[in-house]
């Protein structure tokens, strides 16, 4: 690759992180308000404690939580470190996913895939729910965008197939031997939107790679929390997680597999 060419890519991806850091700040509202049944769209953002409309200078991704310092400038009161946060994750993927997919219709499937992941993951984390708008929602998404160019869409049915139908019965099965619900409904509808993304292989993956950081955070959790296995675990995270690893280290673990 010539220098001419390596430049271009370093500025594509530092543009790809701008407008990621935009999307952040848009997701940070979907992972507040959906859960809370309100608009996404309207009213303009408001600081939490006092209610005040933020103005679009005080809205400028992670540059206004430093300017800033982190507080309010109405009333003073913490900003949520959780803000700059996502917004920096969102920006940092979209720069990855620039460089390892190129530009192009694949692109744009994994750079929606990212966006449906991180709220995802931040409201499972809050609120223990996965809102179907976006399983769901993402899951139709997936299915339509495998008819495009580059994609596979008898991959991505047997992967939604695949991955709703694993946790389903694994869920029926947990319950029907323990009495109790053990994993709920917006996991089986999440793995089934992961498998619309990333085919059935890569979701055979995700299951995986999602066990894995499952059951150490599981036990982090458990140690911390000092319930044992009483203790309540939101697994949607770990998918999110593992579903990223899968698109990009798929390769690698069928290859590791098949050895």
């Amino acid at each position: 690759m010539t220098a001419g060419c390596d430049g271009f890519a370093i500025l594509a991806a530092s543009v790809a992180f701008l407008v990621g850091t935009c999307i952040g700040s848009f997701l940070n509202v979907m992972i507040y308000r959906l859960p809370r049944g309100e608009s996404i769209v309207s009213p303009r953002s408001r600081c939490p404690g006092c209610g005040r409309a933020i103005p679009a200078w005080e809205n400028i991704p992670i540059v206004s939580f430093l300017l800033l310092r982190g507080k309010c400038a109405g009333c003073g009161g913490a900003i949520s470190w959780r803000y700059p946060a996502v917004e920096l994750l969102t920006g940092s993927g979209f720069a990855a996913i620039f460089l390892l997919d190129g530009p192009g219709i694949p692109l744009l499937r994994d750079l929606l895939f990212l966006c449906l992941l991180l709220p995802i993951a931040f409201i499972d984390i809050d609120r223990r729910i996965i809102p179907d708008e976006l399983s769901l929602g993402g899951l139709a998404a997936g299915l339509l965008l495998s008819f495009f160019p580059g994609g596979d869409w008898k991959g991505s049915v047997a992967g939604a197939l695949l991955g709703g139908g694993i946790l389903y019965a694994t869920a029926f099965l947990y319950e029907k031997i323990r009495g109790v619900e053990g994993m709920g409904g917006g996991d089986i509808k999440l793995l089934a939107m992961i498998g619309a993304f990333v085919g059935w292989r890569g979701t055979l993956a995700t299951i995986f790679f999602g066990a894995l950081l499952g059951a150490a955070g599981g036990m982090l959790a458990m140690r911390k929390g000092g319930e044992g296995l009483k203790t309540a675990i939101p697994f949607g995270p770990y998918l999110c997680a593992a579903s990223l690893g899968a698109r990009y280290l798929g390769d690698w673990f069928w290859g590791w597999i098949l050895i």
